[in-house]
C-alpha cells in the first residue's frame, strides 16, 4: 500500500467516520431549548460569607448511592498560594458516622481546590452532584463558552465529550423542596431516561437533582441526587461548635488507618455467581470500621460483572439467626448495586469473638421492583473481632486445634460454549481477549459506554478478520504485560486516574470511527487500521513535537 493511498484512506476515514457518529448521535436527541426567563446562572452564584446550607444528597461512587447529609457553613475567605478561595466548615451525616471537617472552594467555581482528610470522598461526591454544572456554568465573565449561561440560551453545552447529549433549559418551574418553595429553571438532558437539575437564579446551588447513570442496557440506576433541606444567611458564628466527629473517636479508640486486606474469590452457597472479596482489617476492634471491596462476577465468565444487584450485609449467630442488618440500619429494605462493582465501610458493633458476617445476595433486577432471585445466594465470612490495642483471642488452649468440618461436595459447573473451566470456575477462553483493564478501572465499570464501545470493536470488528485476530494476539501479550498494574494505581490515586481518562479519550473517538465503516476485507480491515493508527500518531506524537519546536523557536 503505497503512501497516497494510506493519505487518502485517512481522510475518508476522518469525513465519513466522524460524519455517521455526527448523525447518529443526533437521532432521538433534543438538541435545543431555552425558556422565557431573563437572567444568567452560573455554579456558586450569589455565595457569600455566613451562607449555611444543608442538603440530603447521594453519590453513585460514594457506597452506592446510600443518601447523606452534608451541612456547610460559608466561614469566610482563605488563601492559598495567591489564590482566594471560598473556606467551607463541612459536617456530614451519614449514616451513624459523622464527619467534620474544612473544605476549600474555588471563587470562580466552587469545586474543592483541598479539604480534610476524612472529608475526601464526601468532597468528590459534593464535586460530582452539587457543583457538576461548574463544568458548563462558571463566573468567569470572560469565558464565552464555560462562564454565565442565559436561560434563553438553546444549550449550555454537551454532558459527554462523545456522542453527549446537549444539555439545554427545559421549562421555568416552581418546585417545592424542605428548605421551601422556589422559582426554579429545570435544565437537563435526555440519555435513553429524563435528567434534570433545578436551579434558582441568584443562587449558588441547585435546590434539587436526578440524574441517572448512561447506560446502553437494562435500567440505569441514579446517578446522583439531592435536594435542600434549610437554608440560612448571615450565620455569624458555627453551628458546628458542638459537634464531635466520630473519625475523632475511631481515633482515640486506636483503629488503624492501614492495614492489609483479606483476599479472595468463592462460590456463593448455591453457586450463583462467583464473589471477589477484599476486606480489612482481617481483626477489626469494636467501634472500627471494617472496609469491603466486592465484585459481582458471572460464574461462566470471571471477567463479567453482574449488575443491579439487590443484597444485604447481615451478622447472625451460630443458628444464622439474623443479629444486625446494615440495610436496616440504612433505613432501607435492601442494599443495591449498580455495576457489579462494592466499596462499602461497616462500623463493628459486635464485641470481641468470632462475628459471622454474612453477603446476601438477594436478586438481581432494577432497583425499584421486586428482585429475580435466580442468581440468590449466601457467603459468609468469620471474622474474629479483637479487643482495642488487644490481640486475636482463641478462646481455648492455643495446643489443640479443632477438626475443620468438611465442606460440602460442590454442584458440577457446566461451562457454556466460548468458556472454559479453570480452577472449578468458568473463564472466557484467552484467544478472545480479556476485559479492558485500563479503560474498566478508568471509567469505573465494565457497563460503562466507553468499555462496551472497545469490547464491541474488538469482538465485533477486529476479531472478524484475519488480519485483526492477528493484531489483538500481538497486543494482548503486550498490552496485560502491564494493564493490570496501571489499573491498580488508578484504583488508588484519583489524580492519575483522570489523567489517564484524559489521555486515552481521543484514543476512544478515533477508534469508533470503526463503528460507523463497513469492512467487508482484509485490504478493508488494514487500511482503516494504518489510517487509525496514523491519527494516533499524530496526535499523541507529532503534534506535540510540532509544538515543542516551535516553542523552542520562539525561546
Amino acid at each position: 500500500m503505497n503512501a497516497s493511498l494510506v493519505v487518502a484512506i485517512f481522510f475518508i476515514v476522518f469525513i465519513v467516520g466522524f460524519g455517521s457518529m455526527h448523525n447518529a448521535f443526533a437521532q432521538g436527541t433534543k438538541t435545543a431549548g431555552g425558556v422565557d426567563v431573563d437572567g444568567t446562572w452560573y455554579s456558586g452564584e450569589g455565595l457569600k460569607k455566613g451562607d449555611y446550607f444543608v442538603y440530603r444528597l447521594c453519590e453513585l461512587d460514594l457506597n452506592d448511592c446510600a443518601l447523606f447529609d452534608m451541612k456547610i457553613w460559608v466561614r469566610g475567605d482563605t488563601t492559598k498560594g495567591t489564590e482566594t478561595l471560598w473556606d467551607f466548615e463541612v459536617v456530614v451525616i451519614d449514616g451513624s458516622k459523622i464527619v467534620k471537617g474544612d473544605m476549600q472552594v474555588g471563587k470562580t467555581a466552587p469545586e474543592p481546590v483541598g479539604e480534610s482528610e476524612n472529608l475526601f470522598h464526601y468532597s468528590r461526591a459534593y464535586r460530582s452532584s452539587l457543583v457538576w454544572l461548574s463544568a458548563f456554568a462558571t463566573g468567569n465573565l470572560d469565558d464565552r463558552i464555560h462562564g454565565p449561561q442565559a436561560f434563553r440560551g438553546v444549550a449550555w453545552g454537551k454532558v459527554a465529550a462523545i456522542g453527549g447529549a446537549q444539555l439545554i433549559p427545559l421549562r421555568a418551574e416552581t418546585v417545592t423542596v424542605s428548605a421551601g418553595t422556589f422559582d426554579t429553571v429545570v435544565v437537563g438532558w435526555y440519555s435513553g431516561i429524563g435528567n434534570e437539575i433545578w436551579i434558582k437564579d441568584d443562587f449558588p446551588f441547585p435546590v434539587k437533582a436526578l440524574v441517572y447513570t448512561w447506560v446502553t442496557t437494562g435500567i440505569a440506576p441514579v446517578q446522583y441526587q439531592f435536594e435542600l433541606l434549610e437554608y440560612k444567611e448571615n450565620v455569624v458564628s458555627s453551628p458546628f461548635a458542638d459537634v464531635v466527629s466520630t473519625v475523632e473517636e475511631k481515633e482515640i479508640l486506636g483503629c488503624p488507618k492501614f492495614y492489609d486486606y483479606v483476599t479472595g474469590k468463592k462460590n456463593t452457597d448455591t453457586f450463583s455467581m462467583i464473589i471477589e472479596y477484599n476486606y480489612g482489617p482481617e481483626n477489626p476492634m469494636p467501634g472500627c470500621e471494617i472496609e469491603w471491596k466486592i465484585n459481582f462476577k458471572n460464574k461462566f465468565n470471571q471477567v463479567e460483572f453482574i449488575n443491579q444487584v439487590h443484597y444485604d450485609i447481615v451478622v447472625v449467630d451460630d443458628n444464622n439467626v439474623i443479629l444486625r442488618s446494615i440495610a436496616e440500619e440504612e433505613g432501607r429494605p435492601n442494599l443495591f448495586n449498580g455495576f457489579g462493582q462494592l466499596h462499602k465501610t461497616i462500623t463493628v458493633k459486635e464485641p470481641p469473638g468470632i462475628a459471622h458476617y454474612t453477603l446476601l445476595v438477594l436478586g438481581t433486577g432494577a432497583q425499584q421492583i421486586v428482585p429475580d432471585a435466580t442468581l440468590a445466594g449466601i457467603l459468609k465470612f468469620d471474622i474474629e473481632i479483637v479487643e482495642a490495642g488487644g490481640s486475636v483471642t482463641t478462646g481455648g488452649a492455643p495446643d489443640i486445634e479443632p477438626e475443620p468440618e468438611p465442606e460440602p461436595e460442590p454442584e458440577p459447573v457446566f461451562c457454556r460454549p466460548g468458556t472454559v473451566l479453570k480452577d472449578g470456575i468458568c473463564v472466557t477462553e484467552e484467544q478472545r481477549g480479556g476485559g479492558c483493564l485500563i479503560a474498566t478501572a478508568t471509567y469505573g465499570s465494565e457497563l460503562a459506554p466507553q468499555v462496551q464501545q472497545l469490547r464491541e470493536l474488538r469482538d465485533d470488528t477486529l476479531l472478524q478478520t484475519n488480519s485483526g485476530s492477528a493484531f489483538m494476539t500481538g497486543f494482548n501479550q503486550f498490552y496485560y504485560s502491564f494493564s493490570p498494574t496501571i489499573a491498580d494505581w488508578e484504583r488508588q490515586n484519583h489524580v492519575f486516574k483522570d489523567a489517564v481518562k484524559l489521555a486515552i479519550t481521543p484514543l476512544i473517538a478515533t477508534l469508533s470511527i470503526l463503528q460507523y465503516v463497513d469492512i467487508d476485507s482484509e485490504e478493508e480491515m488494514l487500511g482503516y487500521g494504518i489510517g487509525i493508527i496514523l491519527l494516533n500518531v499524530g496526535m499523541y506524537f507529532v503534534a506535540p513535537a510540532f509544538l515543542i519546536m516551535k516553542v523552542r523557536r520562539k525561546i
